[in-house]
């Protein structure tokens, strides 16, 4: 099945993750770390999630699960170590028209958490639609051990400058040769690129 690849914006989005333990913690990580309004519900909780819920990182309410949880959800993570309850989550969400993920059961997901390697704002997702996750983690660690560690300052440059260019230049063909120079590290490193010098000199006179 063919998947749309994308990445979601989720700030202040409510999120519902079932499940507080081991499975449902880096679930729970993430969508926090993509600034999620995120909703925990279980009976039980890792004593680290239950720190973090009394600190007020999450919500966390005490108890099974419910339908009622589901409202107002823009998205579910099932994450308990019971199928018949990550199904039943599932079923409830797809009634109810709301993504799911049901963690390791792919027939019960809406979509798939990709492994990612991560440098600052550049994220590279990799996903094999729940068929073998250990590759994807391979894949993974490949990619990770190519790009290097400044990667993620690299990019905020980057994007400085084009923002500046955008605001400076109208549409051109050399403005897009331009932008496309500044992105080939192998001739225009961080610390030393001969574009980046040219451009910085060009837009401090344009914005004088």
């Amino acid at each position: 099945m063919e998947m749309l690849p994308i990445f979601l914006k989720l700030q202040g989005r409510p999120c519902l993750v079932v499940g507080a333990g081991t499975i449902a913690a880096p679930k729970i990580a993430s969508l926090l770390r993509a600034g999620g309004a995120v909703t925990v519900v279980a009976p039980e909780a890792k004593p680290d999630l239950a720190i973090q819920a009394q600190a007020g990182s999450f919500l966390w309410h005490q108890r099974d699960f419910n339908e009622s949880d589901l409202h107002g959800v823009f998205l579910v993570i099932a994450a308990t170590d019971q199928q018949h309850v990550n199904h039943r989550v599932a079923l409830a969400a797809q009634a109810a028209g709301i993504l799911c993920n049901s963690v390791d059961d792919p027939p019960d997901c809406d979509f798939f958490y990709p492994s990612v390697v991560r440098r600052g704002d550049l994220q590279i997702a990799i996903s094999t639609a729940g068929k073998s996750p250990a590759l994807a983690q391979r894949l993974r660690q490949e990619i990770d051990s190519l790009l290097p560690e400044d990667t993620g300052q690299w990019l905020d440059q980057l994007g400085k400058t084009r923002a500046r260019m955008l605001a400076a230049f109208p549409l051109s063909s050399g403005r897009t040769e331009a932008l496309h120079l500044l992105a080939r590290r192998e001739t225009c490193a961080p610390s030393d690129c001969p574009v980046q010098q040219t451009l910085d000199r060009l837009l401090d006179t344009k914005e004088k």
